[in-house]
């Protein structure tokens, strides 16, 4: 018996060591979103865990993962479905939504290249540099937003809107409004 105790007390000593590591590492974590790198932050509804009103999401993504545009249900999307917007007083690619405006139609923005999903052509994808100093998205040359009043992922509430003097629509795969 003498034989098996210090064989037992070695692998014993070995476990708490492997457990006081990994509880060591784990306290090293930090819950401060602000601590999120900038590639991981993106504009999106309060409703889906984020707020419009400020550049600190609600929920943080893994640095490599990219914003992602997407076709869903004829329109574009972002990753989680919400329906992306044009509006008809955009200029080219800059956005001329600021202020309250924003509020109510957030713009889509990035802190790097946009990902082109299922139905999206990448080609027409790109970013323009929004009066705040931020990077929206555009899709065919058309700026993108969100409408504050879709709530769950494929809704259209804005379809149509004229809020803010000029009409909204959900964009097409192919980069036109959608009636």
């Amino acid at each position: 018996m003498r034989g098996v105790l210090p064989g037992m007390k070695l692998r014993t000593a070995s476990a708490l060591a492997a457990l006081a590591a990994t509880l060591l590492v784990a306290g090293c974590g930090s819950d401060d979103n602000d601590a999120a790198p900038a590639s991981a932050k993106q504009s999106s509804d309060s409703a889906y865990g984020y707020d419009y009103g400020t550049s600190k999401p609600a929920a943080e993504k893994p640095a490599a993962a990219a914003l992602t545009i997407k076709a869903a249900n004829g329109m574009l999307a972002d990753a989680e479905g919400r329906t992306l917007y044009l509006w008809e007083a955009d200029q080219g690619t800059q956005s001329a939504c600021d202020g309250a405006c924003a509020q109510a139609w957030p713009p889509l923005t990035t802190d790097g290249k946009p990902a082109a999903g299922d139905g999206v052509q990448a080609d027409l994808l790109g970013t323009s540099k929004r009066a705040d100093g931020t990077l929206g998205v555009t899709y065919a040359g058309h700026p993108l937003y969100y409408f504050s009043g879709d709530q769950v992922a494929g809704e259209a509430n804005g379809k149509g809107s004229d809020g803010f003097g000029a009409k909204w629509w959900p964009v097409s795969p192919a980069g036109a409004a959608i009636e």
